[in-house]
């Protein structure tokens, strides 16, 4: 569901059940996992979350299971997405203090306010690539200034029609819409960059592979995953994930990409297993 459209009790139990995951000390095995399968285009061994074409199966799966934890608290909980072409604001209603927090204060990035401010004393910063132990934000990165990806921008990305084109990577030379989304080619002025523009948008924690000791991960995400089925929808004829087939030996990407019929660790799901999200969700605009 779109977070604009929740109710005031949904908000609430949506917060109240990713704080009840954090005291149990399992929620930031989720930053740790992110943090472990962000690889990089220079890195040996195998791309897994980034960089790669199981960039939106991997991240499918993950956001799964991480709400399969959360309805163990309530079952009534689902994770809702943000849709940054529409709430583009730092006055949002996502940013309320009853929902996400607002920004970090301009010393330290500090987020002050909602419920996963340290202040309150309900999310501590355990895992992560600086030394806070407080979640920061740096909305629309004033140094050096930002704003989020328009909804024509999005549109562009979702006429691309072909999923992901060798050498599978995050290279300029990479076609295909995973990369165009994913986004690592950095700087308008080489034609744009959409879910990393985000990340960079919101700032603090959000911009590494920590990522998710900022909750607001999570619905920019579900988001991510419904433009995933938007394009799906849009290329009914296309391949919906590439390769289909595992690479060569002789292909410099061998064990370095994995196909649609090879299990993504550490979930040891295949691609091809959920690539139709409609087998454990649907989105209120079906």
């Amino acid at each position: 569901m779109n977070q604009r459209n929740l109710t005031s009790d949904q908000r609430s139990r949506f917060v109240q059940a990713v704080l009840q995951l954090k005291r149990t000390g399992r929620y930031d095995k989720y930053v740790r996992l992110h943090t472990k399968y962000f690889a990089a285009d220079g890195e040996t061994g195998l791309r897994m979350a980034h960089m790669a074409p199981t960039f939106f199966p991997w991240h499918r799966q993950f956001l799964l299971v991480f709400e399969h934890e959360l309805q163990m608290f309530d079952p009534s909980v689902t994770i809702p997405y943000w849709d940054w072409t529409a709430d583009r604001s730092q006055n949002s209603a996502l940013w309320d203090d009853d929902f996400m927090g607002g920004n970090g204060r301009s010393s330290d990035g500090q987020v002050m306010t909602g419920p996963f401010a340290h202040v309150s004393g309900n999310w501590p910063i355990t895992f992560g690539v600086t030394d806070e132990k407080y979640l920061t934000r740096d909305m629309g990165r004033p140094d050096r200034p930002i704003v989020l990806p328009t909804a024509a921008e999005l549109a562009g990305a979702l006429k691309i029609g072909t999923y992901d084109t060798a050498p599978w990577n995050s290279a300029p030379s990479t076609q295909g819409f995973r990369n165009k989304m994913e986004g690592w080619t950095v700087g308008d002025a080489k034609g744009g960059y959409l879910h990393n523009r985000v990340h960079q948008w919101v700032g603090g924690h959000m911009t590494g592979g920590s990522s998710p000791n900022d909750p607001v991960f999570w619905l920019h995400h579900a988001f991510i995953d419904l433009i995933w089925v938007r394009w799906q929808r849009q290329h009914p004829h296309a391949a919906f994930y590439l390769p289909s087939r595992p690479l060569a030996a002789s292909d410099p990407q061998h064990g370095r990409v994995l196909s649609a019929s090879e299990p993504m660790p550490p979930f040891n799901v295949k691609p091809s297993a959920v690539l139709d999200h409609r087998t454990y969700y649907t989105y209120e605009e079906e």
